[in-house]
């Protein structure tokens, strides 16, 4: 047994030798190099592609099956004199033994200077499709022709068990001075990656792999270049389906065109993960740069084989968003006041691949908070939901600042205005009726985005604790609206201003050539002073405002909408003072003339105070007519009837004052209200910028002549009733009262 056992042994080394010598003798008399048509035919038969080999072919073949291929390259049969692929060198090696047992151990695996060129022709059609194909044409000529008789039942195609996969024992993968390339035809877009550099260690099934790759990217729509670097741990457990890169950290920089010549310096890490059995990818510990930025989360995808379904949470630390935006080339809208140097968010995130959401908002901008929830429905439609509550914000601040054709409009108004009010004199009003206003007091630049308008999908439920617009200071500001199709509904704008209230609602149709606005609000005792404050102007009445009004206009800038203003109005001031205007001085110069005698003093005030102030409006293409005016003052009555030009911001009304006694504790002797004034209308004329309000106003010398007629008329005829008396007839009495009275 023992001497058997010696045999046996001997036996088995002497057959090793032999494998040893056959290997020696067939790396050594054998040459591959010589067999280059043979290999390049197998290439087209078994793998069915175009193999050019001008270099040198290296191999060993035991106990490692090593091969090196020098300046190769790979083409379809399709074209086979445009490769697609070529390198300079790929080298690696097997065990054979290991092989049989479908295990691949390798030494280093080397590739160098490889060159991979993929490109989508006019068609649509990409060269990798080709790779393994044959043509059409030569498929079809060695196709036997069919056979024509009974159809044969199909044959029994027995059902093999899965293969076990293939174990992976690689020492390291290099991948030295690389690049990839891709063309579209169609679009002319190109992409590229450059001086690829990759290393691994040793790499195995379920075992962390160190892995390091650079590269240089572009594209030329529009030209971007971008330098990246990524490490971290690379980790695969095919058995499992489950891959994972830990530790992953890539940095760079970006450069190109939309960056006008700025750079902007990138990096993101985390624990990567994809499960292909379960159908998830998770992103965790996210950690995100770009410039000032940065930003933590988590992202996880399910549903990876159907419509995949995003989860997760974002946050952005607090940062200038107008620096960043700097940072990268990029400009800002102009703010009137607004530097959005405070922005951060805090939110959770879910999507599709058409869809987005952001839930559980905590926005803050400058000195503004927001929660809420803003959803993009549809990518492709721009669908954008809000629901969204901030405890205050100032519009004005983030507005455009006024155009130079707006200021210069103002400026020329202001000038009018301030030349008319230096003349009016408005204390005693012995100066010459102010001229009507010519100047227009309205921009003519473009007021709406018209295409963006038209395109946009919007559904807005917008709260606010304090808004403030066109400087008025909103409190629980409430604004619901949406938009579809060109056309804007305004469902609801409603809110606390200054101790009163507003509402309103309205469309606002895009779709015609000149926009169309129909508007309906009601303000509800709100200081009126404050509301022309707000628009720059001086406010010539001060009182509680009511008003309520429904009206439409068509066009695209502030020119244009006044210009084409119709509709109506009802408004009711409270509580007022019609500033720098003593209508009681107007009135006693009036009595005085009547009396006949001269004021003794001056104008004891510049204000006149009133109880209310009312009226309707009546607008036809930016004119408003206001028939009824009512004014009640203290000890009198004020009627009205006139226009206001607002193109001009002008007004021209005949007034009428009705003396119901005189309540004042000293008055005038010249200015002494009898009976014989009670009841009697005093005429004045008001016309002038709409600024100048009661300032405009004058004593209405055609008029009052009719009114001293009238009371000389009254005079004679008590002094007819005195001396006749009883003596004649009513009828002649009456005759001679009305013969002196005209």
């Amino acid at each position: 047994m023992k001497a058997f056992g010696k045999i046996l042994g001997l036996v088995l080394l002497g057959l090793l030798l032999i494998i040893v010598a056959l290997g020696f003798a067939l790396t050594h008399l054998f040459d591959p190099n010589d067999y280059k048509d043979e290999i390049r035919q197998i290439a087209r038969d078994k793998a069915h592609i175009e193999l050019t080999l001008n270099g040198d072919i290296g191999w060993s073949l035991f106990p490692w099956l090593g091969l090196e291929l020098h300046d190769a390259a790979v083409a379809t049969l399709a074209k086979p004199a445009e490769p697609f692929a070529d390198l300079q060198m790929l080298g690696l090696s097997v065990r054979v033994l290991p092989l049989l047992r479908r295990e691949v151990q390798m030494s280093d695996v080397r590739v160098e200077g490889l060159n991979l060129r993929l490109n989508r022709d006019k068609d649509g059609h990409g060269n990798w499709e080709d790779i393994g194909k044959v043509p059409a044409t030569a498929s079809t000529a060695g196709t036997p022709p069919a056979t024509t008789g009974e159809p044969q039942a199909p044959a029994t195609v027995p059902v093999e068990k899965p293969a076990q996969p293939i174990r992976l024992d690689i020492d390291s993968l290099t991948v030295n001075n690389a690049r990839v390339e891709y063309s579209d035809e169609k679009t002319g877009r190109q992409f590229s990656a450059e001086s690829i550099q990759l290393s691994t260690g040793p790499v195995h099934d379920s075992t962390n792999i160190p892995v390091k790759l650079t590269a240089f990217l572009g594209t030329n729509q529009p030209v971007l270049r971008v330098r990246t670097e990524l490490n971290g741990e690379l980790r695969f457990e095919r058995a499992l389906q489950r891959y994972k890169l830990e530790d992953m950290k890539l940095t760079g920089e970006l450069a190109g065109d939309p960056l006008q010549g700025k750079t902007m310096t990138f990096a993101a890490q985390g624990q990567l993960l994809l499960d292909r059995a379960a159908n998830v990818a998770e992103w965790t510990g996210i950690k995100i740069s770009a410039n000032q930025l940065r930003a933590l989360g988590e992202l996880k995808v399910n549903e990876l084989d159907k419509t995949p379904q995003v989860s997760g949470g974002l946050s952005i630390a607090q940062f200038d968003l107008a620096k960043f935006v700097d940072s990268i080339g990029q400009q800002m809208p102009k703010m009137a006041e607004g530097s959005l140097s405070k922005v951060e968010l805090v939110s959770r995130l879910a999507g599709t691949p058409s869809s987005v959401v952001l839930d559980d908002i905590n926005l803050k901008v400058d000195d503004s908070t927001f929660t809420g929830r803003i959803a993009v429905e549809d990518f492709a439609k721009q669908s954008l939901r809000a629901n969204l509550k901030a405890d205050t914000f100032n519009v004005d601040r983030y507005l455009p600042p006024k155009s130079a054709e707006a200021n210069s409009t103002k400026e020329v108004r202001q000038a009018e205005v301030a030349s008319t009010e230096a003349d009016a004199m408005a204390g005693a009003g012995t100066t010459p009726l102010p001229q009507a206003p010519t100047k227009e007091a309205w921009s003519n630049e473009r007021l709406l985005p018209v295409e963006r308008l038209s395109k946009l999908d919007v559904d807005a439920d917008l709260t606010f604790g304090q808004l403030t617009l066109e400087k008025l200071p909103t409190h629980n500001a409430t604004l619901k609206a949406n938009g579809q199709g060109g056309l804007l509904t305004l469902s609801n704008l409603s809110g606390e201003l200054h101790e009163g209230s507003f509402e309103a609602k309205g469309t606002l149709d895009v779709r015609p050539q000149a926009p169309l606005l129909n508007l309906q609000t009601r303000i509800n005792r709100v200081p009126v002073e404050k509301i022309l404050e707000s628009q720059g102007k001086n406010p010539p009445v001060k009182g509680l405002v009511t008003l309520n009004s429904m009206l439409t206009g068509a066009g695209n800038s502030q020119k244009a909408l006044i210009e084409t203003l119709n509709g109506n109005a009802s408004f009711v001031i409270t509580s007022g003072v019609l500033l720098n205007a003593n209508l009681e001085q107007q009135l006693c110069r009036g009595i005085a003339t009547l009396n006949r005698k001269t004021l003794s003093g001056e104008p004891r005030g510049k204000d006149t105070p009133f109880q209310e102030l009312k009226g309707n409006l009546n607008f036809r293409n930016g004119v408003a007519s206001n028939p009824d005016l009512k004014v009640r003052i203290p000890g009198m009555t004020v009627n009205g009837d006139g226009d206001v030009d607002l193109r001009v911001l002008g007004t021209d009304y005949r007034v009428g004052i009705i003396v119901e006694g005189d309540k004042s504790d000293m008055p005038d002797p010249a200015c002494q209200v009898g009976e014989k004034f009670v009841g009697i209308e005093w005429p004045l004329r008001c016309r002038g910028p709409l600024e100048l309000g009661a300032k405009a106003c004058r004593l209405d010398n055609e008029r009052m002549g009719q009114v001293a007629s009238k009371m000389a008329g009254e005079r004679i005829g008590e002094k007819i009733e005195e001396k006749l008396g009883d003596k004649v007839s009513p009828e002649l009495k009456d005759a001679l009262k009305g013969l002196f009275k005209r």
